[in-house]
């Protein structure tokens, strides 16, 4: 795995960790009592990212560093939302709420699609 694989998937992994505890804290919840329950997101969610974004070629040096590919992860987001949510679900035996499907999406095509943006930045910066 080469530097940029290894800086994609932690800044993917980063940017997964700071949306499931952003979205805790909008709800009150963000403190280390809530960790495991945090988890309960946290890992469903990386789960379908990574499952989902090797399909879109998000771990690609070629297309990460192409501005013009900023499309990819938002579209990946939208498609490992719903399956995150599915596996959140089946984890914690709770209904899905479709909202929960909307905000996880949008949010995660959000954060991603800025942290590949920086990625992109920082990449076309250096030399191969």
């Amino acid at each position: 795995m080469s530097g940029s694989s290894r800086s994609l998937y932690l800044g993917d992994a980063l940017v997964l960790a700071a949306i499931t505890v952003l979205g805790f804290a909008t709800h009150g919840e963000a403190t280390p009592d809530f960790v495991p329950r945090m988890l309960t997101t946290f890992l469903p969610l990386t789960a379908a990212w990574l499952l989902l974004a090797p399909w879109f070629e998000l771990f690609d040096r070629g297309v990460a560093s192409d501005l013009r590919q900023l499309w990819r992860p938002a579209c990946a987001m939208l498609f490992a939302a719903p399956l995150a949510a599915l596996l959140r679900g089946l984890l914690l035996g709770a209904a899905i709420l479709p909202i929960f499907v909307v905000v996880l999406g949008a949010t995660g095509a959000l954060g991603l699609t800025i942290w590949r943006w920086i990625f992109a930045l920082v990449a076309r910066s250096k030399p191969s």
